[in-house]
């Protein structure tokens, strides 16, 4: 357990990267105009991450929402829309099969042709590779409402830390929030 939340700590700095491994997805309340929001919070949830990379994601929020043409204000209570990011990170592993066949001959495998009883044999080996998948989900929320007008999710499996998380981490956020509709 306490390899998983040193490994949640980093989650960010590997999610981040936003290379190909990082999937993203997104949904939107289509029945909603964008254009009659003006201004946003951030609500900050709680995550698995350090301050240091809570900062880094608010802060790439922050430049996404406003290269939007939202405007931030520090009151929760009298912005338009709520914006909040959240990690998450479990622990998965994949199996993998692979069998060699012994003794039989070209396009006949893996039936037996020719020759006497138990000339062919097989061996089936199995891989169990354990890792961590995590998220970053990012929700925008009208605040008078209460109501998800959007939610973009980037997953990515976590193998290492990341060499330039102050870079990684934006380039991440702005692939998460490139389809959030602009103002």
């Amino acid at each position: 357990m306490k390899r998983i939340m040193i490994l949640c700590l980093g989650l960010m700095l590997v999610i981040m990267a936003c290379g190909p491994t990082l999937k993203v997805s997104s949904d939107v309340n289509k029945n909603v105009s964008f254009s009659n929001y003006k201004t946003y919070a951030i609500y900050t949830g709680k995550g698995m991450i350090s301050q240091l990379n809570r900062d880094r994601i608010t802060n790439a929020v922050i430049a996404q929402m406003n290269a939007k043409g939202y405007t931030q204000v520090n009151d929760t209570s009298s912005a338009d829309l709520l914006v909040n990011a959240n990690t998450i990170a479990k622990e998965g592993q994949s199996v993998t099969a692979n069998t060699d066949y012994f003794g039989y001959g070209g396009f006949y495998r893996p039936y037996y042709w020719g020759g006497g009883m138990g000339m062919a044999s097989s061996n089936t080996t199995f891989n169990v590779d354990k890792y961590i998948d995590g998220s970053l989900i990012i929700d925008v929320v009208d605040r008078a409402k209460r109501e998800l007008l959007w939610e973009g999710i980037g997953n990515s499996q976590i193998d290492g830390p990341v060499k330039d998380p102050d870079t990684a981490i934006p380039k991440a956020v702005a692939k998460v929030m490139s389809s959030l509709p602009a103002r």
